[in-house]
């Protein structure tokens, strides 16, 4: 029977009660794939409360010194679930360390630090995920290998639409919406998986177009709408329209149109329609629509995709293979981010 990778978690707040949720679950299959030996907060306060919290990883024991887990040798990988603005620093650190790492979308909260710790984690000869979990969502799967087996055709144009609700409490938590801290608004925190799902599908564009405004909806330093057209090798262009303005928020969706079929993705659930080879049509379904974040509690979502990307990291652990969900495969949803905006190369 292999033996369990231990695991230490960094960041104890909000984004902590999925990946929490996610281990819970590991740790209770036969074998058990993993444990958590560490949570780590360098705010006091917050580690007590989540402690108190019945999503505590069972045996982990809390420490506000990143050192102090980094220098157990028995911890294998590090879940860093710190404010994007930390993520470089406290990635560097644990891959020095030997560590292997998964980290909370976006990678950085610049696309040169997002490079650079990509970078480091190659040089160190460890690991590198990052949580874009929509990708390993069972609809997600199901359309890519349709894509794949050439049935659908070429692409001729595709949409991103993530028509999301966040009030003004949600930005008046300090940092939120900024960018030192989190890089970005709207299309950094929230749209990311979206587009980044899209962008798997449609390769990178050879053109970007965008626009972004705060709308006056909101008080926040960044972006709280954007719209962008992106064209790509072979003429296919997309669409993209994102913003957490539209209450009480509505379920995110990408369209794909090709030369032999169709196919819809929304909040979870895949319908398509493929070309049947006899002048008809074939219908396909996957997957289920369900919450995914996109009203006022940004944590009303399933944690299983967590689940699926974290299993496939300790995998790719155990198996010295690269990660489903890379970081390195990451940079270029952070760069298309940076072209909307108009601060990418």
């Amino acid at each position: 029977m292999t033996a369990p990778l231990t695991l230490a978690v960094v960041g104890a707040g909000m984004g902590s009660a999925p990946h929490f949720a996610a281990l819970a679950d590991l740790a209770r299959t036969s074998p058990v794939v993993a444990r958590v030996a560490w949570v780590c907060s360098r705010d006091p306060q917050r580690l007590q409360a989540a402690q108190a919290r019945p999503d505590w990883p069972a045996g982990a024991k809390p420490t506000t010194e990143l050192q102090q887990a980094l220098d157990d040798p028995g911890v294998d990988a590090v879940l860093v679930l710190t404010p994007p603005d930390t993520h470089r620093a406290v990635v560097e650190q644990a891959a020095r360390a030997g560590k292997h790492v998964l980290v909370e979308k976006p990678l950085a909260a610049s696309l040169a630090d997002a490079q650079a710790l990509v970078d480091t984690c190659a040089l160190q000869g460890v690991r590198l995920a990052v949580m874009l979990q929509h990708r390993l969502r069972p609809a997600s799967l199901a359309l890519a290998g349709l894509l794949a087996d050439g049935s659908w055709g070429d692409l001729v144009s595709a949409s991103a639409s993530v028509r999301w609700w966040r009030p003004q409490s949600y930005y008046d938590a300090p940092g939120r919406g900024t960018l030192a801290r989190d890089g970005g608004g709207v299309l950094m925190t929230q749209a990311i998986h979206t587009l980044d799902l899209l962008l798997q599908f449609t390769g990178p564009p050879v053109q970007v177009h965008g626009f972004a405004a705060t709308s006056p909806v909101h008080r926040m330093e960044c972006e709280d709408t954007a719209v962008a057209i992106l064209r790509f090798q072979g003429g296919a262009v997309a669409t993209v329209d994102a913003t957490t303005a539209a209450a009480p928020g509505y379920p995110e969706c990408i369209t794909l149109n090709g030369t032999r079929g169709s196919a819809t993705l929304q909040a979870g659930g895949l319908h398509a329609w493929v070309e049947d080879g006899a002048g008809g049509w074939r219908e396909l379904r996957a997957g289920a629509t369900h919450a995914s974040g996109a009203g006022a509690n940004p944590m009303a979502f399933d944690h299983a995709p967590h689940r699926a990307v974290i299993a496939d990291f300790l995998e790719a652990i155990k198996q010295d293979r690269e990660p489903l969900v890379s970081g390195a495969s990451a940079l270029l949803v952070q760069r298309v981010i940076g072209q909307i905006l108009g601060s990418g190369p």
